[in-house]
């Protein structure tokens, strides 16, 4: 199932973690439709922009592969809110920014990004429709900092 023009149902549920673990991750209907409004609202936008193809790593989580990967039961993984990505040949931070200044998203964290390594890390982005509140930040895995 396609979920955009550029990003299919398999892309956002797809875990390694869940097959070797025998989890279904396989969302319900309110999870498929956020996850067509976060491919629609943010990585369309990052593919156009960048005019090249990436593969999320991470999309809709289960309640179960999230614990077991050892996320907070808040995360917005389990709606089908929220993504993880990097393009290929592109800062995270040269992305995140970008996405700062056009984008509307609820949530954007740069996670375990090192400055001396411009690929290091990834972003994570959230998207909830009505109500986004914008809020970047930098994860370094011990310390928050803004991103805005």
């Amino acid at each position: 199932m396609k979920l955009s023009d550029h990003f299919s149902l398999w892309e956002l549920t797809k875990s390694q973690t869940a097959i070797r673990n025998g989890i279904d991750n396989t969302p319900d209907e309110e999870s498929i439709k956020n996850l067509k409004e976060v491919c629609t609202k943010i990585l369309e936008p990052v593919r156009t922009h960048y005019d090249r193809p990436f593969t999320p790593s991470s999309g809709y989580r289960c309640w179960s592969l999230n614990r077991l990967l050892g996320s907070s039961d808040r995360s917005q993984h389990i709606t089908g809110e929220a993504v993880d990505f990097e393009v290929p040949g592109i800062s995270n931070m040269d992305v995140a920014r970008w996405m700062i200044n056009e984008l509307d998203y609820d949530q954007l964290i740069l996670e375990f990004y090192k400055e001396p390594d411009p690929h290091s890390g990834w972003i994570h982005c959230s998207y909830v429709g009505i109500n986004n509140r914008n809020k970047a930040q930098r994860y370094d895995g011990r310390t928050w900092f803004s991103l805005s």
